[in-house]
């Protein structure tokens, strides 16, 4: 049995000027892979350089127990670091960003990164934070925001989409396989997704994508970590000063307007309940409905036995985004015990919006008709501080890249209940590629 390493750093966090985007601050020579990203309508964080990982220090990337074991890790590294921080809010002082893969499974099974340097910026007050190993007694100097040259803006170069573990025109006999086996009564709910693999004549550039993700999709948590691209609209756990909150996403359609918005409408951030909202019959279908409702029920079970408190919402709300509506449904509570964001995502995972119901029968369909390792797709992705408040999501609408960053596999998938049509979920999936595909600079 490997003994974890355990590194012991130092955090100095430090107040600076509000940034107009915080990607600008990002250097264009750093290792594509090292860039680390939470950002929503211009608020998160962003980070660079490696000060120390779980995976690096010895600890399990893969199998069931790799969230426990990677929790305890921060737990020990937040211990024994130095952290000064004067503004004491979250994202500010010791950071940890992380990405955990979907199967226990999975070789790629993620893990926490502590990167060198993370900015940040929330209501007005922005900062930086430099992380280092204490090697000896010396202060570290203040870290400095400085401005980075251009990342590319044009269409990535030679770029061109080629077939997945499944090609397109085989996935609706996959989806029927799977109605066959719902109908059987062997499971309630399954959620299917396939890849699709993107390849360029030169390294793919990380800040790019997070910038056309972040400008379109300003609703969604725009997400970089080790190499996994994205713009999730699913929270799936934030805790903040005690209090929980989750949102759950499941039954979609795609927008009927041609072309699709460049922006979306405001939403709270998980701060404020939601009213009735009047475009419900625009994806109240029965299938729509039993998806969402199957969703909203595996979270709060999981998420029960944490809180004191937890507040269900009867109806969903519509989340809007440039491509599609969404069903939502925003749960909040207080929490109960002493677990950590981390605790709260791990006891979450596979949430039935990602995985199915009975989820255990669900993942080897999955396994079996996907027939591809989802690696962190659909995994946990997110970030946390010292106190073990922070974000973690679902990672969906993205994509990971290969180790030379050449290449890059998307991925989109879609809950499959009796009433799916596997041509209506095909199409589905080509929406969700859609907004991979404009980080790209493929169009939508």
């Amino acid at each position: 049995m490997t003994v974890p390493v355990l590194p012991r750093l130092r955090a100095r966090t430090l107040e600076t000027p509000p940034q107009p985007d915080l990607f600008d601050l990002i250097p264009s020579d750093v290792d594509p892979r090292s860039v680390l990203s939470w950002v929503r309508e211009g608020s998160g964080l962003v980070g660079w350089g490696r000060a120390a990982s779980s995976a690096q220090a010895g600890t399990s990337t893969a199998g069931p127990d790799r969230f426990a074991l990677a929790a305890q890790w921060w737990r020990d590294v937040v211990a024994g670091a130095e952290i000064e921080d004067e503004l004491n809010l979250p994202g500010t002082g010791l950071v940890a960003f992380g990405s955990f893969a979907f199967a226990p499974e999975s070789p790629d099974g993620g893990g926490l990164v502590v990167p060198r340097v993370v900015a940040g910026q929330h209501d007005g007050r922005a900062w930086v934070t430099s992380i280092e190993a204490i090697e000896d007694e010396s202060v570290p100097s203040a870290p400095q925001a400085t401005q980075a040259p251009e990342h590319s803006a044009g269409p990535t170069p030679g770029l061109t989409l080629r077939d997945g573990a499944v090609p397109a025109r085989e996935w609706p006999s996959v989806i029927a396989t799977a109605i066959e086996r719902i109908e059987a009564g062997e499971v309630d709910k399954v959620v299917l997704a396939r890849d699709v693999l993107a390849v360029s004549d030169r390294p793919i550039d990380t800040v790019t994508l997070l910038r056309r993700l972040a400008q379109r999709y300003a609703a969604t948590w725009t997400f970089a970590v080790d190499g996994l691209v994205g713009a999730t609209p699913e929270m799936l756990v934030r805790l903040q000063h005690g209090r929980v909150r989750s949102r759950v996403l499941a039954g979609t359609v795609r927008r009927d307007q041609s072309p699709a918005p460049s922006v979306t409408e405001p939403h709270p951030e998980l701060e404020e309940p939601h009213t009735s909202d009047p475009r419900l019959h625009l994806v109240s279908s029965a299938k729509d409905l039993e998806e969402h409702a199957f969703a909203v029920r595996s979270v709060a079970e999981a998420l029960t036995p944490h809180c004191a408190s937890l507040d269900v919402p009867e109806e969903p709300f519509v989340l809007e985004l440039p491509d599609v509506y969404h069903l939502a449904t925003d749960l909040s509570g207080e929490a109960g015990d002493d677990a950590t964001s981390l605790d709260l995502a791990a006891a979450l995972h596979p949430s039935a919006a990602v995985c199915g119901t009975p989820s255990e029968v669900a993942a080897r369909l999955i396994s079996e008709l996907e027939r591809m390792d989802r690696g962190r797709y659909a995994g946990p992705v997110g970030w946390m501080g010292a106190s073990g408040d922070g974000d973690w999501g679902i990672a969906l609408r993205c994509g990971q890249l290969t180790a030379q960053s050449h290449a890059m596999r998307l991925f989109a998938g879609g809950g499959i209940v009796a009433a799916s049509d596997p041509q209506a979920e095909l199409a589905e999936t080509e929406v969700k590629l859609a907004a991979m595909r404009h980080a790209l600079g493929l169009g939508s």
